[in-house]
């Protein structure tokens, strides 16, 4: 039998302890960590990076074409993903439609383009050409993204060979 100690330790240590005793703060209440309140915070710049690519973009996917509406809503796609080492910058991201974004994944742009003008669709390479050159001037800039950059520099290059009109 354990016994309740002062501060409400029931006399097992930090690491046996259960998720619920290392967060709780009072009754039925949750402390939040750091990463939870990161999250709040970008949750709500979430909406406003997706105004603005609109308003950069325009109201239609960049992958497939077709116009946003209350059924086909946006959402916003990073071009160098996320486990690419690619960051939230608005310069990154552009406007997709839900579909074209959970169907890419972690397709390049460049083997996307591909794939959607396989499937009839009409993407937009000049848009992404554009959207691909003011990240890497983003990057130019502001440092960093050693991740990113090798991997952007690629992406390019091959929209350059494939895409020579644009």
């Amino acid at each position: 039998m354990t016994t309740m100690r002062k501060g409400g330790s029931c006399g097992r240590s930090r690491r046996h302890r259960s998720v619920r005793e290392r967060f709780s703060v009072g009754k039925g209440r949750r402390r939040e960590d750091a990463d939870s309140v990161t999250a709040r915070l970008r949750q709500s710049n979430r909406a406003d990076r997706l105004r603005s690519v609109l308003d950069r973009d325009g109201p239609t996917c960049i992958w497939c074409g077709r116009e946003f509406s209350s059924i086909r809503l946006p959402t916003t796609d990073h071009l160098v993903p996320r486990v690419k080492g690619g960051p939230s910058w608005l310069e990154n991201e552009v406007a997709a439609c839900g579909r074209c974004n959970r169907s890419r994944g972690h397709i390049s742009p460049v083997d996307w383009l591909t794939d959607c003008e396989q499937r009839g669709w009409r993407p937009d390479a000049k848009r992404v050409l554009r959207a691909l050159t003011a990240f890497a001037q983003a990057v130019a800039e502001r440092g960093g993204q050693r991740r990113a950059r090798p991997y952007l520099q690629g992406q390019l290059r091959r929209m350059q060979r494939r895409f020579p009109a644009c």
